[in-house]
Order: structure tokens, then sequence, then C-alpha cells
């Protein structure tokens, strides 16, 4: 069975013009990877590692100067910006300030890939938003705008439209980075029920190493623009790959409620 992402000898650099608008030069070495189908693929890495890059040449914002990606068997540059809006969604890390939408406009917006002649939604579509709002927990928000929100509800009405496109593919960026403990609970469980009771494929993208380990099955460790290691997160995450890595001492064990690796920085004495 093919994978539903891979990426073959894929090589990206900033243009001059943008590289000027950026603190230091970039460079996304060679990659060659694979995304497998039903897979929670967790992206991690210091600042400016490649991780927003991978997402911009994931959905195709910016694309490779060498090498190509596949979508399912499918050159990725060859699909039109409809499809492409079907099969992958974007969770990024926060909306624009000024949004003057509601809740519930913002989750209807995400199933326009499916009908983009259309300009009233259809029973269908309300009740696919309806299910998206209610398992982000802002059904109660639907009528609300966007602007009284919270950081937090801002993020899971972001996530609902996610979800009410219906993606195959869904690529979460700092998910958890507005939630607070609550919410950050509910949507690692959220992200385990996706993935297990419907199969879909998940790119996440975070900072925080405990909770790529806790809902990943491989990680992708990014530094410099190149991979530092593929693989598991007890293959990944050690404790002399993230000195080396992210330039301080940690300390690796196992979570105190299952097998999976947790990380601590340890502190200067």
């Amino acid at each position: 069975m093919k994978a539903l992402v891979e990426f073959r000898d894929v090589v990206f650099g900033y243009t001059a013009a943008a590289a000027v608008r950026r603190t230091r030069p970039f460079r996304l070495a060679p990659l060659s990877m694979t995304i497998e189908h039903g897979e929670v693929l967790g992206v991690i890495g210091p600042n400016s590692a490649g991780k927003t890059t991978l997402i911009r040449l994931l959905t195709r914002v910016v694309r490779p100067s060498g090498g190509e990606i596949f979508f399912d068997g499918r050159p990725l540059a060859s699909l039109p910006a409809a499809i492409l809006a079907r099969e992958i969604a974007v969770v990024p890390q926060e909306l624009p300030q000024a949004f003057p939408f509601t809740v519930e406009q913002l989750v209807l917006m995400g199933r326009y890939p499916h009908a983009p002649a259309r300009y009233f939604e259809s029973p269908e579509d309300r009740a696919i938003a309806h299910r998206a709002m209610e398992a982000t927990g802002v059904l109660e928000l639907a009528a609300l705008p966007l602007d009284e929100l919270s950081g937090g509800e801002r993020q899971r009405a972001v996530f609902a439209r996610a979800l009410a496109q219906e993606p195959r593919l869904l690529v979460l960026d700092e998910p958890t980075s507005h939630l607070d403990l609550r919410y950050q609970a509910e949507c690692v469980g959220l992200l385990r029920r996706l993935n297990r009771q419907h199969g879909m494929t998940v790119v996440l993208v975070a900072h925080d190493l405990n909770l790529a380990a806790e809902v990943s099955d491989r990680l992708l460790l990014l530094a410099w623009g190149q991979v530092a290691r593929l693989g598991p997160p007890d293959e990944v995450l050690r404790e002399d790959v993230l000195r080396d890595v992210y330039g301080c001492d940690v300390i690796v064990d196992k979570s105190p409620t299952g097998a999976r690796p947790r990380v601590q920085i340890a502190w200067p004495g």
C-alpha cells in the first residue's frame, strides 16, 4: 500500500526577497520521507528548524525548488486547488484578529471545498458543521462573533472548521498553544478518536515534546533544515540527541501513565 504523502529529495530555500524579511537564511536540505495512511506524525525541533516550512510545502503555500511531493501517489503540484482543499485541512496557530464572522460561519467555511460553485449551505453541510462544533466543544458558541471569544475558544472553532472539511490529512500547527489544561486534554482525546475511529492521518507540529510523544506514532525531529532523527518516540527523544539539537541538558524518563518517553529540562543548579 502506497504512503499517503511522500517527499522525494525535496529541497527548498527562500528567495532573496523572502530572505530579507527573515533574521537569517534558511534552506531545507534534501528530504525523503513518507507519511503513512492513518498515522500521527509529530514534527518537532527548535525555532527555525524548518517545521513551518514543512507545513507550507505540504499545503502548497510554497513549492519545492527541487524534488517532488506526492499525495496518495499523485504529484502534489498537479492537484487542482479544490481537490487539495478537500484532502488537506490545516489548523493554524491563530486567526487574524479582525475576522468578522460567527463561530458557525467560520465552521461552515470548511464545507466550501466540497461545492465551490454553490452559494448556500445544504442541510448536510449544516449537519456536518454541527457535529464538528459538538466534537470540539464550541456548539454553544455557534452564534457568537469570533472577536468575543478567548484565544482557546477561537482555537477550538478553527479546529471545528478543519473537521468540517472532512479531510484525509489534518495538519495541526501548535494546536494546544492557547488552550488551558482541560481543553489540552480534550484536544488530545479528540485527536486520538479521529485517528483510531476514523483513520484520519495527522501531522502535528509541536514545541511540546511530551504532547508530541504522547499522541504520535513517529516523530520527525528537524534541526537547521535537516532531519536529525525520524522514528518512534522512544528512538527520537533521547537525551544525547535532544542535547545536540536544543543545546541544553534534558532528562528523559518514562511517563507515569504509560511507556511513552517524558522530557524534562535539567535546570542549572
